[in-house]
């Protein structure tokens, strides 16, 4: 509390102690010390404005966390259609976590990240994305054994699918 009172009392004699000048225009102004307490309080206060200026893309434009939630759903798509292949859940959960604190840090809110995590047209778009790229690899509802193929391959490659599977 004392450390409140000196500086309060510091200020005060900052101010009492300047010199009232007169401007150009012959208006009073005061020089000197308060106007160099004015300015560092105007730049401290731009300067700890949130940024507002600075638009954060769509959370689905940064790759670091949309891809990563692909490879995830691209694992949980091949562990639900092979018997023979299990997702490491426990992975894929720690990964998410890191992946929302991530977003946080960039400056995304936790409502924002649920918006885009729960969003019906998202779940779309990356299900249309899984579709295409397992089309591509030749795996076919129709025949689960080609989910198996593709996430023995993926297992062996290490890829960034295949860390989220575990042959049984």
């Amino acid at each position: 509390m004392s450390r409140v009172l000196a500086y309060h009392d510091m200020i005060r004699g900052m101010l009492l102690h300047s010199k009232p000048t007169v401007s150009r225009l012959g208006e009073p102004k005061t020089k000197g010390i308060l106007m160099s307490f004015a300015k560092t309080l105007a730049l401290t206060a731009l300067l700890t404005l949130p940024v507002a200026a600075e638009a954060k893309p769509p959370l689905r434009d940064v790759k670091e966390i949309d891809n990563e939630l692909y490879y995830i759903a691209i694992a949980n798509e091949i562990s639900d259609y092979c018997p023979s292949i299990s997702g490491r859940r426990l992975k894929a959960i720690g990964v998410m976590w890191g992946l929302k604190s991530k977003a946080n840090n960039l400056g995304y809110s936790d409502t924002e990240i649920r918006a885009y995590v729960e969003s019906d047209a998202e779940k779309d778009r990356m299900r249309a994305k899984g579709k295409a790229f397992l089309a591509q690899q030749g795996v076919t509802y129709d025949n689960p054994n080609s989910f198996c193929t593709l996430g023995r391959a993926e297992i062996e490659r290490n890829s960034a699918i295949g860390v989220y599977l575990r042959a049984n």
